[in-house]
C-alpha cells in the first residue's frame, strides 16, 4: 500500500513558478515509477511527467517538456515537480500517482495509487 500527499498548488501569474510536492507513506514507494498527471474541468485526466524507481530515466509530456522538471527522493519518500514557465493552459487540479514497478507508463490506468490533488491556477 501507498498513500500518496500531494501539496504546493496556488495561484500564480502567467510565467511564474510553482513547486508541488508529494509525501508518500508505505516502504514500497521507493520500488515504483512515479507520476504527475492533471485535469482541468471538463477534461480528461492527462499525463504530465515521470520518473522512475531510481530517478534515473524521466519522461515529459510535450507540452510541458522544457518547462517542468520531475525528482525524486527515495530516503525520504517524497517526489517533486518543478514547473516553470507557466501558461494559463496549466491549470488544472495536479495528481501525484504511484505505478508500475520496472517501466515508466503515461496511462492513468496503469498507476495504482493516487494523492487526492492539488489545484494549480495560472492567471493571464
Amino acid at each position: 500500500q501507498v498513500q500518496l500527499v500531494e501539496s504546493g498548488g496556488g495561484l500564480v501569474q502567467a510565467g511564474g513558478s510553482l513547486r508541488l510536492s508529494c509525501a508518500a507513506s508505505g516502504r514500497t514507494f521507493s520500488s515504483v515509477t512515479m507520476g504527475w498527471f492533471r485535469q482541468a474541468p471538463g477534461k480528461e485526466r492527462e499525463f504530465v511527467a515521470a520518473i522512475s524507481w531510481s530517478g534515473g530515466s524521466e519522461h515529459y509530456a510535450e507540452s510541458v517538456k522544457g518547462r517542468f522538471t520531475i525528482s525524486r527522493d527515495n530516503a525520504k519518500n517524497t517526489g517533486n515537480l518543478q514547473m516553470n514557465s507557466l501558461k494559463p493552459e496549466d491549470t488544472a487540479v495536479y495528481y501525484c500517482a504511484a505505478g508500475p514497478v520496472n517501466k515508466i507508463v503515461v496511462v492513468p490506468t496503469e498507476y495504482n495509487y493516487w494523492g487526492q490533488g492539488t489545484q494549480v491556477t495560472v492567471s493571464s
